[in-house]
């Protein structure tokens, strides 16, 4: 277990506890869990703007004239198909099919790109590139520490950060390198909670200002709990509970990101699930009646066990508690009831589509 003397900080550790935030650990961070309250700062991003410290995340440089065919044996995505200032979804495996991570990547220049990991597995991350990279005409460098990074979210997102920036914000999944609040940031057009919006990586030093600059101008800081509640339920994948090494893409509904013919590490396992179908599924679900789930409750359909729960939590927007679980394929269609075993009593629920939550038009 990690103590809090080991513990390291973000480039914005001290702006947090001006705010009041209550600081958790977090992947071997102090990090903002809230600040004043899980509900307010969802509803902020929901209805408004919203900023996150996510400079916890790891960043992979990788480079040279091999650097496409490296990332293409390393990505499940077709990464010959991410142009100039593009971004890019996709899943790390291992030879057996099993997720190590789900990352995007960042086409800076013809032959660099920049990865971005999840926090929990930026070191684990970095030696599975280091490891491979070996065989291919590339560098890959750990450049964590080299970016602070920040996400500003919410349908006033782009407004904001567009008025303080120098040049046009670029669009949904591509990247530009602009001047923000005076700094020199990569703005992506990405993000993990459903609302429009970007995230920024610049330099440490210019964290703290850009960080005031945002807030100055109306976007209200939100904490991890926030964060998840809201990609929770546009049903993003969180490593480590969504996506593990024990399932493949594919049981996790994400074999749109696997491009089985660009022959990445673990193609074959992925081509037999797809083909063979998958005995299990992730699935959305919104409890039919009050409770909440949580991660590891049984799923229960016709007093079998049929799966578990992955995520689960009460839903700001929709005032119901929802979640994800891996159910057995049989019972994964949609409005398909199931039961919730949440602390030993059951709950009822349905299976949905994803998202779970949608604006109104």
């Amino acid at each position: 277990m990690t103590t809090a003397a080991a513990l390291r900080r973000t480039p914005l550790y001290d702006a947090h506890v001006a705010a009041g935030a209550r600081m958790v650990p977090f992947a071997g961070f102090e990090m903002p869990v809230q600040y004043q309250g899980i509900r307010p700062e969802h509803v902020a991003v929901r209805e408004s703007c919203g900023v996150f410290d996510v400079s916890h995340m790891g960043e992979i440089e990788t480079s040279g004239a091999q650097a496409e065919a490296l990332l293409q044996r390393l990505l499940t995505n077709d990464v010959s198909a991410i142009g100039l200032g593009g971004a890019q979804y996709s899943c790390l495996c291992r030879e057996d099919g099993g997720v190590l991570d789900d990352l995007f990547t960042y086409r800076l220049d013809e032959d660099r790109y920049l990865t971005v990991t999840n926090a929990a597995n930026r070191d684990a991350d970095f030696r599975w590139f280091a490891d491979h990279a070996a065989s291919f005409d590339a560098e890959v460098r750990d450049a964590g520490d080299e970016y602070a990074m920040l996400a500003v979210q919410g349908p006033r997102a782009r407004a904001l950060v567009g008025a303080l920036a120098e040049g046009d914000l670029p669009a949904r999944m591509r990247t530009a390198t602009l001047r923000v609040a005076g700094a020199e940031a990569l703005v992506c057009g990405t993000g993990y909670t459903g609302e429009d919006g970007v995230e920024l990586l610049l330099a440490p030093d210019d964290a703290a200002a850009v960080w005031d600059a945002v807030v100055g101008a109306g976007a209200v800081p939100a904490g991890l709990a926030a964060r998840d509640t809201l990609r929770l339920e546009v049903c993003f994948h969180l490593y480590g509970n969504d996506l593990t090494t024990e399932r493949t893409p594919i049981e996790a509904g994400l074999g749109w990101c696997c491009k089985e013919d660009t022959e990445f590490i673990g193609s074959d396992a992925v081509a037999r699930v797809r083909a063979a179908g998958p005995a299990e599924k992730l699935v959305p679900f919104v409890l039919t009646e009050r409770g909440i789930p949580r991660p590891g409750n049984p799923v229960i359909a016709e007093d079998q066990v049929v799966g578990a729960v992955t995520s689960g939590t009460m839903s700001p927007s929709l005032d119901v508690g929802i979640g994800m679980a891996y159910v057995r394929s049989g019972v994964a269609e949609p409005r398909t009831e199931l039961e919730i075993d949440v602390r030993g009593k059951r709950r009822a629920a349905r299976v949905e589509t994803k998202p779970l939550y949608e604006k109104e038009d």
